[in-house]
């Protein structure tokens, strides 16, 4: 439970900032399953709101890559669907991950691209652990971490190994 946990913690941050790792394309594993390349985007194809959010963009627009353009495109538009909470949430997210070092920034890329290769199954349980640990007071999240921490790399090994056990619910 404790690996699941983790791995979802770190997914969480890792997919709360795919947005702001926009330029980031992941490498297909497979090339001969690897999708069409993407199709220029003009800007004035755009909507005027993604224009304004994308403005810092507009005068190298045409220079970029298909692939980054298709990328900024599809954030604005996730951006412009959002709450005002929901921005919020992800400008938060954002800051935390411009603050983080390179080497964590690439260990979760690495993460995130781990859990995109489970089978759709394992990525549900994974959703389904995060949830259970988001749900649990915030002490008992920070001992999770804090054993978590304390493993050996043996011990976190063993523990990612092992299937998941029923959790039994206190009542």
């Amino acid at each position: 439970m404790i690996r699941a946990l983790w791995v979802c913690a770190s997914l969480f941050f890792a997919a709360a900032s795919s947005v702001a790792h926009a330029d980031t394309v992941p490498a297909a594993s497979d090339p001969a399953a690897a999708p069409a390349p993407a199709a220029p985007k003009t800007w004035s194809s755009m909507s005027p709101q993604q224009q304004q959010l994308l403005h810092g963009y507009q005068g190298k627009w045409d220079s970029l890559p298909p692939e980054r353009q298709q990328a900024l495109v599809k954030g604005s538009q996730r951006w412009l669907s959002m709450s005002p909470q929901q921005r919020s949430g992800a400008q938060q997210r954002f800051t935390q991950w411009r603050a983080m070092p390179p080497e964590q920034r690439q260990q979760l890329r690495q993460r995130w691209q781990q859990y995109k290769s489970m089978p759709p199954e394992q990525q549900q349980r994974v959703r389904e652990s995060f949830k259970r640990f988001r749900q649990m007071p915030p002490e008992r999240r920070q001992e999770l971490r804090k054993q978590w921490r304390q493993m050996s790399p043996e011990q976190r090994r063993s523990v990612n190994s092992r299937p998941p056990q029923p959790r039994h619910i206190p009542r």
